[in-house]
């Protein structure tokens, strides 16, 4: 679904519901512990019955490709705070990149979080709409038919008018 302007209610009168709180989220980078951010305040919002949007781009954009979003991994190098903690000489040594991907998989376990496909599900489920950048699939060569089910295609103003209508935004 193509976005192109925002959603408005003609004829609301002040005796409506009052207007709910409204999240505007940027996703820039698409590995997988830069998946969890933006899921995580979204879903937390949605459940706080705010309103939540995400809008993908660049590499956040392997967030919602339907080849990608499973296979999310964690660099190591240039990675300090990584769950592999190498000098980035070592953090480029095969097996490193699947060693951190690993260890932060388990960790996510261990707290009992939901992996990316579930808590992607999740997160729609509570209502929150997924923007899928459309200059950034030009660029990449992503098409409409790449991306999981439910997202909206949107260009920057498209959701710069969500996100002007938003009580919060962040650049995750």
């Amino acid at each position: 679904m193509t976005v192109d302007a925002p959603e408005t209610t003609p004829g609301a009168s002040a005796e409506t519901e009052p207007r709910r709180k409204r999240l505007a989220l940027v996703a820039s980078k698409g590995t997988l512990d830069q998946a969890y951010p933006p899921l995580i305040l979204a879903s937390t919002a949605a459940s706080l019955g705010w309103e939540a949007g995400i809008y993908f781009t660049f590499y956040g954009l392997d967030i919602l490709h339907q080849e990608r979003f499973r296979k999310l991994k964690v660099a190591s190098l240039a990675n300090p705070s990584g769950p592999v903690q190498l000098p980035n000489l070592l953090g480029a040594v095969p097996g490193a990149t699947a060693a951190a991907t690993k260890i932060m998989k388990k960790w996510m376990k261990d707290a009992r979080m939901p992996e990316v496909p579930e808590f992607i599900e999740m997160t729609q489920s509570l209502g929150v709409r997924f923007f899928a950048c459309s200059t950034t699939m030009g660029v990449m060569g992503v098409e409409e038919a790449d991306l999981i089910g439910g997202c909206d295609i949107a260009g920057a103003a498209a959701f710069l008018d969500y996100a002007a209508d938003a009580d919060v935004q962040l650049f995750v």
